[in-house]
């Protein structure tokens, strides 16, 4: 009563009206209904869930921890440890040593690391990182209850950095249960569990903050981003959504960024799986091509909606051999659109060798099918270095200001180039319309307003036949960048 009675007047009703909400059973307005499983109310916003306890009590004796064993030599990556406020001295200790004592034989040690993982079923196959498991000579896992295994290398995939091992258990070991990823919701709770700094079975909650994430860890980044604590020690542990399925494999952190992790999806994962039981390693699909995202020039000099852009086609490869060509515009793979460098790579990685992958393609305005036969993914190929640069005797600027001349084949050679289709921008005149353009030294000019420039005199006449006030739009290939679109008025 003491409550009310220091309350105002006028708010008394809608005092009492807050009181009734807090107290009732089941509203959903300051919880989530614990009957749902993704800890959304019916009809209602996402909310905080009750509770994780049974989720927590559920999915925890399936996360294991895995310990490793390393042979290294003394000296690498060891420095001398330092105060706060001190500057810290760089010399590795074996540096030292040889500097005052004299060279020995490096004395071998055994390192140790630590991560998560998950058991995926009864037989004892176990998922984590491979950077958990790498190079080990021993890998021991530990389960909830205190039991202890060494477990087999089954077999790893470096490129998502996924790992599968096992163990023989002679118990009925407990299960986590991949989910489907690709149905996630931003904002979606989720839960982490691991040995964060080797602090067993550590549950941390959260939320999925954002999906396709990609972060430089290799050709096939798409990680789903949680701000669910993940910690060194996490690598390898679930990522679980409130239904106690698995829908992601923790395994970085952004360096100092506190509070932001990222998670292999699971429905990538899952295939990355299936292959490592059957065989121990990854097969992917190769077709053979360069390519290269549209930006929205390019878009509007091809008139098209999206797709990717073939840059290059590989001499004796699949896309070559099925007739694909340079320019052409892959929109789909096997009747699934993609829309960017990423989502065709996985589409043709996924296809396994000596399939067919169908290829939906525009080429010159005109939409068509073209089918190739994949063949495996052996390694990347490099395009050429884009520091050789030709230096050929400079001729005058033209009235753009870009010094022009025509590609012979040493040229070609030099640039990493097929054919001498195009002319070589040889220099660029400070301040002129070319410079003020972003033309820069070693382009290669292939088309002018869809015109083909296979040659010096190509270019000249189109430039020659311009108008004042007449826009250009020049196709140009940027060793080492890949195809720009630069517009210079007349």
């Amino acid at each position: 009563m003491s409550f009310i009675a220091r309350t105002k007047p006028g708010r008394l009703i809608q005092v009492l009206f807050i009181a009734l909400l807090i107290a009732a059973p089941g509203t959903g307005l300051f919880s989530a209904s614990s009957a749902g499983a993704s800890g959304a109310s019916p009809g209602g916003p996402t909310m905080v869930p009750q509770s994780f306890t049974e989720l927590a009590k559920k999915s925890s004796p399936a996360v294991v921890n895995i310990s490793t064993t390393q042979s290294m030599e003394e000296g690498d990556g060891f420095h001398f440890f330092h105060r706060p406020g001190q500057q810290r001295r760089e010399m590795p200790l074996e540096e030292f040593f040889e500097r005052f004592f004299g060279q020995r034989d490096p004395r071998q040690f055994q390192r140790q690391s630590l991560g998560s993982g998950f058991i995926l079923d009864e037989k004892g196959y176990i998922v984590t990182n491979n950077h958990v498991i790498e190079n080990a000579e021993e890998i021991r896992v530990t389960l909830k209850d205190g039991e202890e295994y060494v477990a087999e290398l089954i077999g790893t995939d470096p490129g998502t950095d996924i790992a599968l091992i096992k163990i023989d258990a002679d118990i009925d070991l407990p299960v986590l249960e991949l989910g489907d990823s690709e149905n996630l919701d931003i904002g979606q709770w989720v839960l982490a569990i691991g040995n964060p700094f080797g602090l067993d079975h550590t549950v941390t909650a959260g939320i999925v903050s954002a999906k396709g994430r990609v972060i430089g860890a290799g050709a096939y980044d798409d990680f789903i981003q949680t701000d669910a604590s993940i910690n060194p020690g996490n690598s390898g542990g679930p990522l679980i959504d409130m239904a106690g399925r698995v829908i992601g494999i923790n395994t970085a952190i952004v360096a100092g960024g506190d509070g932001i992790g990222f998670a292999i999806p699971a429905s990538m994962a899952v295939r990355i799986i299936d292959q490592l039981k059957e065989t121990g390693e990854v097969t992917r699909g190769w077709i053979g091509v360069g390519i290269q995202a549209l930006d929205r020039d390019l878009r509007e000099y091809y008139e098209v909606d999206g797709g990717v852009l073939i840059t290059d086609v590989f001499d004796d490869d699949p896309a070559e051999k099925a007739g694909v060509r340079e320019g052409d515009i892959v929109t789909e793979v096997n009747g699934n659109p993609v829309n960017s460098p990423r989502e065709l790579s996985r589409a043709v990685a996924d296809v396994m060798p000596g399939d067919e992958a169908v290829l939906g393609i525009i080429r010159d305005g005109e939409a068509m099918e073209i089918a190739v036969t994949v063949d495996k993914r052996d390694e990347e190929r490099l395009a050429g270095d884009p520091s050789q640069r030709p230096s050929p005797e400079e001729p005058a600027a033209d009235e753009l200001g870009l010094e022009v001349v025509d590609i012979d084949s040493e040229i070609a050679d030099r640039l990493n180039m097929d054919d001498t289709n195009g002319v070589l921008v040889a220099g660029v005149e400070r301040g002129s319309k070319g410079f003020e353009a972003g033309f820069g030294r070693g382009d290669i000019i292939r088309e002018i307003n869809r015109q083909a420039v296979d040659s010096l005199e190509d270019y000249e006449r189109i430039i020659g036949n311009a108008e004042k006030g007449d826009l250009l739009r020049f196709f140009i290939v940027r060793p080492g960048e890949g195809i720009l679109i630069v517009r210079i008025e007349m």
